[in-house]
């Protein structure tokens, strides 16, 4: 089959030219040609192999283009790199691998495109398209790639076994294909994963939460965690996820079951957001269910405090697996602590008081915390489904009341610390934080609007009590 007309980038010809004036043989491989044969959006990246050297092969593509873009060379790995218009081409050349089993860093030796493909992860990533002159466009498929792709198949070209034991997170990798492209792994892939899922302890935590991320920014990304779930990888990567399983009994009160929840709440938020942080909170909302869930003769099953303690398990878990510890795991974590609060409020008389107290908590991600309560509604019941979602809407129309009202969201006190230094001759010391707390805590209770001379007012009257004049 050819695909010459696939190739009408300006690109692929000087790559052609390059390649004949070195003699050397390129093919264009991997993602862009998988793409290009699903009809999927173009990578923004293509990946060129070379039958002999890619370094010097991108040297001189970048010496026949316009502008001569600059190339980078990586020379540890054989491979160089130069961007032309909006495209990053990676040029390597065509190589074999032979793996230690302690390390996912092959030897690597010069090779020809068949062992070069043999190397590759997937059929599906193994297709290349000549840049030849003689065949240009010409399919080369000797893994049926092809036929993979029309049965929406995802299967290793050799052994699988050897494939995932040689580099464990093409595992994930195979797991995020599934999910990205709504295709199946073959039984016999499958079983590998399970079987090689221990090879996951050599892979960097940074190498993991790269595809967790695109799992997670799939459509679907049940589907993903699904699979890894089903073959183990899940929990030794996220045991946090893992402990939620199952339905305890205990005289007759049962449970839900907190991870089947938890994926439906990821799968409901999806739609909604395209934050990756805001779907991280999404998946670890629950996580603090496992360690506080109790059984009451009484009132049957509790899981108190569990969004404290799920907020700081979010910390422990951004170190185990090298996640940023930033304003990003913070937010995670304040997604977590907070996430029952708008629920809470959804349930009793919603008063002013206590929305002005949330919108304070939360700030500027009060928004997010609505998208991630509402897609906590997983009730099959549909009146119940009804009315937590009317119930959602009233706090929301409380929210946007009470702070065109009382400006919480970016609440700045309306008396300084400074101001109540001069106004009773203070020093720094407890007396200005006790009547900083106050001030803020009747605008917060709604005893005083957020205005400058309610507030002044209200600080003599309570400095009065703590004994302190105005000078």
């Amino acid at each position: 089959m050819n695909y010459k007309e696939a190739l009408q980038n300006k690109i692929f010809q000087v790559i052609s030219e390059a390649s004949a004036s070195l003699n050397v043989e390129s093919y264009v491989i991997g993602g862009f040609v998988r793409d290009l044969l699903l009809k999927r959006d173009f990578k923004k990246d293509i990946d060129v192999v070379a039958v002999g050297s890619g370094i010097e092969l991108a040297l001189k593509v970048s010496e026949m283009l316009p502008k001569k873009p600059k190339v980078q060379v990586f020379k540890t790995y054989g491979t160089a790199m130069l961007r032309f218009e909006d495209t990053e081409i990676e040029f390597v050349g065509a190589r074999k691998e032979s793996y230690h089993f302690e390390s996912r860093n092959p030897v690597v030796e010069n090779g020809t495109l068949e062992d070069d493909q043999n190397r590759r992860d997937f059929t599906i990533n193994a297709l290349a398209l000549s840049l030849n002159a003689p065949n240009f466009g010409e399919l080369v498929d000797p893994f049926n790639g092809l036929e993979a792709l029309e049965n929406k198949t995802i299967k290793t070209p050799l052994d699988p076994d050897i494939t995932f034991s040689d580099d464990p997170l093409r595992m994930m990798r195979g797991i995020r294909f599934a999910s990205q492209l709504n295709f199946e792994i073959e039984e016999e892939s499958l079983k590998a994963i399970e079987r090689n899922k221990e090879r996951i302890k050599i892979i960097s935590g940074e190498r993991i939460v790269d595809e967790l991320n695109k799992i997670l920014m799939t459509e679907k990304p049940s589907v993903g965690f699904l699979l890894l779930h089903k073959t183990g990888l899940l929990h030794i990567i996220l045991p946090e996820l893992t402990d939620l399983q199952g339905v305890d009994e205990s005289e007759g009160q049962t449970h839900k079951d907190n991870f089947y929840h938890t994926l439906e709440v990821v799968d409901n938020i999806a739609p909604n957001t395209d934050d990756v942080w805001l779907r991280w909170s999404a998946l670890l909302h629950d996580i603090g269910k496992a360690p506080t869930k109790r059984h009451h003769k009484k009132n049957g099953w509790s899981f108190h405090g569990h969004e404290f303690v799920g907020g700081k398990m979010v910390k422990k878990l951004f170190e185990r697996l090298h996640m940023p510890l930033n304003h990003k795991m913070k937010y995670v974590s304040k997604m977590v602590m907070m996430s029952s609060r708008p629920i809470v409020l959804s349930q009793d008389t919603v008063t002013d008081s206590a929305v002005r107290r949330l919108v304070f908590d939360a700030g500027e991600d009060i928004e997010d915390l609505m998208t991630l309560c509402e897609a906590d509604i997983t009730t099959k019941n549909p009146n119940k489904f009804k009315k937590y979602h009317n119930n959602f809407k009233i706090v929301r129309q409380k929210i946007v009341e009470v702070e065109e009202r009382d400006h919480v969201r970016q609440f700045q006190p309306p008396i300084s610390g400074e101001e109540i230094m001069e106004t009773f001759n203070l020093k720094p010391g407890r007396e200005i934080g006790v009547l900083k707390e106050a001030i803020k805590e009747a605008i917060l209770e709604g005893e005083i609007p957020n205005e400058y001379q309610p507030a002044y007012d209200f600080m003599l009257k309570r400095a009065a009590k703590l004994g302190l004049k105005k000078v």
